[in-house]
């Protein structure tokens, strides 16, 4: 991999649509055990210059001069309440406005490479409110201009917060002496109720902004004294991190290893990259290695050692619990995992020594010192509201609020298109960017273009949701498969609404109406597979098959264990499915090819509307 020049998989772009669709995944997902994505280390060096001085250098400079803090002497501002704070106001600025997580060619976004507020100004753009219909004023799937008012109102609330200079306190007066103050809460409380109404509005920009985690911290800085908002804030992290090594209980976090590891840019050697998985090339399912360095140095540290950090009361450990989690934030960001939540990982960083070094529990915070415990149990049950119901009913709670971030247990989908269909997105949908396809135009032939959207889908196989995705459409399309155009929604999600970060919920049923709206494509030009997260106490995945004109046309489960089971490339044919409902072939109508629908009918056949899947014969 050279600095301009990426590691293109090693096929002839001209023949490569011509062979079966299986023997493109085999291509895809084996080129990308030895090099990921193949991203030009240009690419990565914008991200890193991205981080070090839009995020870091101006953030930190922001946040020390507007407080009166010399921005050179670190020594004198690293442990400035004021400095955490407007850092986490800083981060939710560029989050909200794209330039954070969600960011660039490893997220999808090529031209231009930020989604957000190039989508979220425009009127009439999709917006995705996460109760349509049932709160009052959020019906509709379009932008309005009170939308796009609320949503610069919002930019302009962070900017002020993060400009502002900080203010004294008794509370935190009474324990610190001289200090640079807090942010003003009078600037925090407008913050707090705008993010509410964009939230109910339009969940997309909600959780761009990652609010599931900053908009707490927000609430802590504006309503607590200066102990008890130190103390909410390390519950805060705490939980974040606990419910993310929870969440990798179960089969999928295996999987999530490998491809990450291989797509890490500093790792060169393919002997180190291939002993992740069990016999490359032939057996793409992780090794030993793999689930060890996913369930010790991944889900045991992140749930051991913050609850270390939280209640000892010894300098030695908690100064190694707390480099140890410095440097499991600093790895991560370092595998550019897609999404590329870079900010995310640098942030939490930071605070992991701000609040466990900068104010430690034998130095008069720990919980026992705070002015009520049952406000500490208040608030500790109040963040595992969540994560909890999240875990027990995922279809009720995006990922990002239950706390599962990139445990590989994801809601997932691709979208299928017959030929020419995918157009119609492009014609029809009013938004910031065109087709992931139509952006990697600028930049290459057409034929190239299609291998890379093809390497898109062979990350995707080496996740147990993709051998579930590929088997359903498999099914459904029967032989046709090899002629569609199948695409990883992920992306495609983030070339419609502007950001994706991994949550299937963002590109639910609700997306494909909203799809259906403006493009009105015709029976089985537009085919979704979509499938739900795990709960954590099933062994079943809940699944939907979505004809865009027609509705769900098939629901059912099938066992997580029979997908992580199967190779990327489904060797042995589709994983058993266990169809609960299905809309007869004759309640369908017609179609546009016949040809590529005489295998959507396998399986058990239920009668019953779309409005009621659950009737079953």
């Amino acid at each position: 991999m050279g600095f301009k020049t990426g590691n293109f998989p090693e096929v002839d772009p001209a023949t490569f649509g011509d062979r079966p669709f299986f023997d493109r995944i085999r291509a895809m997902s084996t080129h990308w055990v030895d090099y990921g994505f193949g991203t030009p280390k240009m690419v990565h060096t914008i991200y890193v210059l991205k981080l070090l001085v839009l995020y870091v250098g101006a953030g930190t400079a922001i946040a020390t001069l507007t407080s009166g803090l010399s921005w050179f002497d670190v020594a004198s501002w690293w442990n400035q309440p004021v400095v955490y704070q407007k850092l986490v106001l800083w981060t939710m600025l560029l989050e909200i406005l794209g330039l954070g997580g969600s960011w660039g060619p490893l997220a999808g976004h090529f031209t231009p490479m930020t989604g957000g507020f190039h989508n979220w100004l425009k009127p009439k753009t999709i917006r995705l409110p996460p109760w349509p219909g049932k709160v009052p004023g959020t019906a509709g799937d379009t932008r309005t201009v009170f939308d796009v008012a609320v949503y610069v109102a919002i930019i302009v609330n962070l900017v002020v917060a993060v400009t502002l200079p900080g203010v004294n306190s008794a509370s935190i007066d009474s324990v610190l002496g001289d200090n640079a103050g807090l942010v003003r809460p009078e600037v925090l409380y407008s913050i707090i109720a705008l993010y509410v109404v964009i939230g109910l509005r339009d969940k997309v920009i909600f959780l761009a902004g990652r609010s599931e985690q900053y908009l707490p911290a927000v609430v802590f800085f504006t309503f607590l004294p200066f102990v008890d908002m130190i103390l909410a804030l390390k519950l805060l992290i705490v939980v974040v991190w606990v419910g993310a090594g929870v969440s990798k209980f179960g089969h999928h976090f295996s999987l999530v290893i490998p491809p990450m590891i291989s797509n890490t840019p500093w790792l060169g050697a393919k002997s180190v990259k291939r002993s992740h998985y069990r016999s490359f090339p032939e057996d793409l399912r992780p090794s030993k290695l793999a689930g060890g360095v996913g369930h010790v140095l991944g889900t045991l540290v992140e749930i051991a050692t913050p609850l270390v950090l939280l209640f000892s009361t010894n300098r030695t450990v908690t100064l190694l619990a707390v480099l140890l989690m410095v440097a499991f934030h600093l790895f991560i960001a370092s595998t550019f995992p897609l999404a590329v939540p870079l900010e995310w990982n640098l942030l939490f960083a930071y605070a992991t020594v701000f609040l466990f070094w900068g104010f430690p529990n034998w130095d008069g915070f720990g919980l026992a010192d705070s002015s009520s415990l049952w406000l500490m149990f208040a608030i500790a049950g109040a963040l595992c509201f969540f994560p909890i119901l999240g875990n027990l009913r995922p279809d009720l709670v995006s990922f990002l609020p239950s706390m599962r971030q990139y445990a590989g247990n994801w809601a997932s989908a691709v979208w299928a298109f017959a030929p020419g269909a995918e157009d119609k997105l492009d014609t029809h949908i009013v938004r910031g960017a065109k087709n992931t396809r139509t952006q990697l135009l600028e930049s290459y032939p057409p034929e190239v273009a299609d291998v890379v959207m093809h390497q898109l889908l062979g990350w995707r196989s080496l996740h147990s949701q993709g051998r579930a995705l590929f088997s359903l459409m498999s099914r459904h399309l029967g032989d046709d498969i090899d002629r569609y155009i199948l695409r990883e929604a992920e992306f495609s999600c983030n070339s419609i609404i502007a950001f994706n970060f991994g949550d299937g919920h963002l590109h639910n049923k609700h997306l494909i109406d909203a799809i259906q709206k403006r493009c009105n494509f015709a029976p089985g030009e537009f085919v979704v597979a979509w499938i739900e997260s795990q709960p954590i106490h099933k062994g079943v995945q809940q699944y939907l098959v979505i004809d865009a004109a027609l509705g769900v046309i098939e629901s059912g489960t099938y066992k997580v264990s029979d997908a992580v089971a199967e190779q990327p490339w489904l060797p042995n044919g589709p994983i058993p499915f266990d169809v609960e409902w299905s809309l007869a072939a004759s309640d369908r109508g017609p179609v546009v090819d016949s040809g590529s629908q005489a295998a959507v009918t396998r399986g058990a056949v239920g009668t019953g509307s779309l409005d009621n899947p659950g009737t079953r014969q």
